[in-house]
C-alpha cells in the first residue's frame, strides 16, 4: 500500500511513509469491510462517515511538516487511524469528533494500539480546543463551508493548517499563519464528508 499507492503518487516524507508503514489501517475499520483495508478507497465506518483513503492520509500529514515537539489539533477523529498516523511523528494529538459512539469506538482502538500522547474530546470542531491552544498544526478530515475562524485563532504563529473547504466543490488547502496573515502553500481537488456543527 505505502510504496504503491503514496509513495509512488509523490508523498516523499520517510517519518509520513514509516508511520503509514506501521499503523495497522485494518484495526480501524469495522469487522466486515477489512478485506479492503489496504485498497487505495475512502471505507465507510458508520454513522454516514467514512476512513480517507491512504494516499490522502499521507499527502494530509506530509503537508503538515510535522515534528517531534508538535502538538497537533485534529478536528474530526472518526475511526481514528489519521489520528495514529499523526500520532507517530508528533509529539501530541489533540482530536475532536461530534459523534460519540465513533469517539469512543476510536479511543478504544488507539488505546489497544498504545497511543498514549492522543487525547480525544467529544464535541464541535468548529469550536476547535481553546484549553489546549496555540497548535503548532491543525488538520481537519471533515470539509467546512468557510474555515473556522476559531481555528485560525487557535493556530500558533507559523503555523500550518491543513483542511478541506467547499460544499459541492471542494478543494484541501495547506496555509501557514504569518502573524496576522495567511500564506496559501497548496491547493488539491477533494472529496470530504462535511463538518457538522452541534444542533442546538
Amino acid at each position: 500500500m505505502v510504496a504503491e499507492q503514496i509513495e509512488a503518487r509523490g508523498v516523499r516524507d520517510r517519518r509520513v511513509l514509516d508511520a503509514l508503514g506501521r499503523v495497522p489501517r485494518e484495526q480501524f475499520i469495522p469487522d466486515d469491510l477489512r478485506s479492503g483495508a489496504y485498497q487505495d478507497r475512502p471505507i465507510p465506518i458508520g454513522y454516514g462517515q467514512t476512513i480517507s483513503q491512504p494516499y490522502i492520509v499521507g499527502y494530509m500529514t506530509e503537508a503538515l511538516k510535522l515534528e517531534p515537539s508538535h502538538r497537533v489539533l485534529e478536528i474530526g477523529t472518526g475511526c481514528g487511524y489519521q489520528t495514529a498516523v499523526l500520532a507517530e511523528p508528533a509529539g501530541e494529538v489533540y482530536s475532536i469528533e461530534l459523534i460519540a459512539a465513533l469517539a469512543e469506538r476510536a479511543r478504544r482502538t488507539l488505546d489497544s494500539l498504545g497511543y498514549a500522547n492522543v487525547r480525544l474530546r467529544v464535541g464541535d470542531g468548529h469550536a476547535g480546543w481553546q484549553e489546549h491552544a496555540p497548535f503548532d498544526r491543525i488538520l481537519a478530515a471533515a470539509a467546512p463551508p468557510e474555515i473556522p475562524p476559531a481555528l485560525l485563532d487557535q493556530l500558533a504563529d507559523e503555523g500550518i493548517l491543513v483542511i478541506p473547504v467547499g460544499v459541492d466543490d471542494q478543494e484541501l488547502r495547506v496555509l501557514q499563519k504569518h502573524k496576522d496573515r495567511l500564506e496559501l502553500l497548496s491547493t488539491l481537488a477533494v472529496r470530504f464528508v462535511p463538518m457538522m456543527k452541534h444542533s442546538s
